[in-house]
């Protein structure tokens, strides 16, 4: 045989294999449960009038907890490039430490350690999210921010220094601007999944004008005949903030050259 039908036949046999399973997966499953599960009009009723103000409050949070991890991922990023050696070491620690953590204890620790430990007493859940949740993005921002200042031609940075800049304002004017525009689809993503970290804000005990998403969704399982209705409600919640993103993503990474150098 060919190439080209050798080719052709192992795309068919992979074809007839997923049709295969897709048919398997429809003929085993019980769909009338499945429905009562997930799709259950009755118990995702009560929820829809709670929806829109969970909505709004996870993308508070991940507005709050993104705006703290890009201005404290930034300002990592240009001490981890720095010459002086010591901002270099500060840097790499904070990075390592809380790429290292899971955000679920650093969640907890802004919600009940920090403020007994340094005596402060932190009332607006916002402030709590947004600095928990930030310092965790901050370290991937840091470094996401890092590979694209490097990712920044040298022959511009040299161009900017003849013409009389200074190192900070060459920085600040010529290479940090570039980077922003080579780490955008990265930085995306990184919206992504800060409003899914967001899912762990319930930890820290909101009252009914706070809740988010997930929180409404663990409310909605109290009743027992609803299923994973609720939970469903919430996941579609997350998808309406989660796909568009990704779509701007993509869009960005096609706009950009997929985060290839300018």
């Amino acid at each position: 045989m060919s190439p080209r039908r050798r080719a052709r036949l192992a795309r068919g046999i992979q074809y007839a294999v997923l049709l295969a399973a897709a048919l398997a997966l429809v003929l085993i499953t019980d769909w009338s449960r499945v429905g009562s599960s997930f799709f259950n009009p009755d118990a995702a009723r009560p929820m829809l009038h709670t929806v829109p103000a969970a909505l709004r409050n996870t993308l508070v949070y991940t507005v709050g907890a993104f705006a703290v991890g890009l201005s404290l991922g930034t300002l990592l990023a240009l001490m981890k490039l720095s010459t002086v050696r010591p901002y270099r070491w500060i840097a790499t620690i904070y990075i390592e430490f809380f790429r290292g953590i899971p955000a679920l204890l650093v969640v907890v620790a802004f919600g009940y350690a920090v403020p007994v430990a340094l005596g402060v007493r932190i009332d607006s859940v916002i402030t709590k999210a947004a600095l928990a949740l930030g310092m965790v993005s901050a370290a991937y921002i840091a470094e996401t921010l890092r590979a694209g200042i490097q990712a920044v031609p040298r022959g511009q940075v040299e161009a900017a220094r003849s013409l009389g800049m200074s190192h900070t304002r060459t920085l600040v004017t010529v290479v940090v601007p570039q980077a922003f525009r080579i780490v955008l689809p990265p930085m995306t993503n990184e919206i992504i999944l800060l409003t899914k970290d967001t899912s762990l804000i319930f930890l820290l005990g909101l009252t009914a004008a706070e809740y988010d998403l997930t929180k409404i969704g663990r409310e909605a399982l109290v009743n027992a005949t609803g299923g994973l209705t609720g939970l469903f409600v919430a996941g579609a919640g997350y998808l309406l903030i989660t796909i568009p993103l990704g779509l701007l993503a993509r869009w960005l990474e096609r706009r950009t050259g997929g985060g290839r150098r300018p």
